[in-house]
């Protein structure tokens, strides 16, 4: 949305509430992707439908929900698409993941579990009940962890948090590569073991940066779904430069955990990654 402007329906300003709620739009566009590029292409596309429809943007409900429930109307009539180029391999296999999985079942599951909807919010986002939108969460929850099973690598810094993210991927059924918190530990911990997933803090112990700590891993092993977790996340969903498809937020749940690595699991596009380090801005 171009800056100054002003959308207005009746008597209630909608500028402020999309400005405060488009990080989190583009953090659950980028999921359903697993892009930057495509995700906020569709955060994008609902702000033009609002401002060229007002109605769409429904002051019945909640602000955040009215502005979720258009993102779901333009994503559900768009058919849901993860990938443009079915010539990559991992991201055609995600689509053929995807394919079997109960209709808006993973959208509930990270509305619910990431975004933080109750199941009433869920149900008006949705356009469904909040018995329904219960039942999409536990059938996508089901389908996700069954679906596929992998190497997990865990680059944390503080050693409760990673001991209890470790007891979350184990208890759901992946294998924990290990567990590194300097950049040099992390390199080395791959070169013992290729991981599917890497889950990584943003700041680790020597001070470095988690973020350079990937991309040197991916540089060395190709491409590997990736999930970082910090205290900001909307440092990182300005849509302003290169930024992960995969982030949740500290202080997180083991619901956010499980949804964000079931996710990941399906997805391969970490090209976001590299730029972020020949782009990233002076401290």
């Amino acid at each position: 949305m171009a800056s100054g402007t002003t959308l207005a329906t009746g008597k209630i300003d909608l500028s402020n509430s999309i400005g405060a709620d488009l990080p989190f739009l583009r953090r659950y566009a980028r999921a359903l992707t697993g892009n930057q590029t495509t995700g906020d292409r569709y955060a994008a596309a609902t702000l033009e439908a609002i401002l060229a429809d007002p109605s769409l943007y429904h002051t019945s409900i909640s602000p955040r929900a009215a502005l979720f429930r258009t993102f779901h109307v333009i994503w559900s009539s768009a058919g849901a698409p993860i990938a443009e180029d079915d010539s990559n391999f991992l991201e055609h296999r995600a689509q053929m993941h995807l394919s079997g999985l109960t209709k808006d079942s993973r959208e509930a599951l990270l509305l619910h579990t990431i975004e933080g909807f109750d199941l009433n919010e869920l149900g008006d986002v949705l356009q469904t009940s909040a018995e329904q939108a219960q039942n999409l969460v536990q059938q996508a929850t089901s389908e996700m962890e069954k679906s596929m099973r992998g190497a997990v690598m865990i680059i944390e810094d503080e050693a409760f948090v990673a001991m209890d993210i470790e007891s979350i991927v184990l208890a759901m059924g992946h294998h924990v590569t290990g567990i590194a918190r300097t950049h040099a530990a992390a390199l080395s911990l791959g070169a013992k073991e290729r991981p599917d997933l890497i889950l990584a803090d943003i700041r680790l112990a020597d001070e470095s940066s988690g973020i350079e700590a990937v991309h040197d891993l991916l540089a060395r092993l190709g491409d590997i779904p990736v999930i970082f977790i910090t205290g900001s996340p909307n440092l990182l969903l300005t849509g302003e430069r290169p930024e992960p498809a995969f982030l949740i937020g500290k202080p997180y749940t083991e619901e956010q955990v499980r949804s964000a690595v079931s996710q990941a699991m399906f997805f391969a596009s970490t090209e976001t990654l590299k730029p972020v380090i020949h782009h990233r801005q002076p401290a």
